[in-house]
């Protein structure tokens, strides 16, 4: 076959429904969400039509395809070799320096949470040491009839 025969394949939607659906997937699952409470008012039957739709094509259960993509990717390029041997090796430091602060602080803020938490349990037993040794006072003592 000569490439002048063959027909360009696009990716793009052709009919309303496959623009419809493309849109809505470009604006993300509160779209969907949105479109069918929006055909639940208007006429129900759209709305539980879409809602068949968001279940049958399981699209709703998934994770967001851009996150993971741009995740993964971004991954990839912080652990890629740059093929610079120098600033490979400086990379690498700075990313082991960077990940000991991160355990150092995250050590700081629970040897924190720590101190606050004794800190509120010491006064909790100092108010209940108070409030035992009180005194009980006559205004305090339940009244009654002689």
């Amino acid at each position: 076959m000569t490439p002048a025969l063959q027909t360009p394949v696009s990716d793009r939607p052709t009919g309303w429904f496959s623009k419809a659906e493309a849109w809505l997937d470009s604006k993300g699952k509160g779209a969907w969400i949105a479109a069918m409470v929006l055909g639940f008012v208007f006429f129900w039957p759209v709305g539980l039509a879409l809602l068949f739709y968001m279940i049958w094509s399981k699209d709703m259960f998934k994770k967001s395809r851009r996150s993971t993509s741009s995740r993964l990717h971004g991954a990839g390029v912080v652990f890629k070799p740059s093929g610079n041997s120098a600033f490979d090796s400086y990379k690498a430091d700075t990313l082991q320096r960077l990940q000991d602060e991160q355990r150092q602080f995250e050590e700081f803020l629970e040897r924190l949470r720590d101190a606050k938490d004794k800190a509120e349990f010491d006064q909790f037993m100092d108010d209940r040491r108070a409030s035992a040794t009180r005194p009980v006072q006559d205004d305090d003592a339940p009244q009654r009839d002689a």
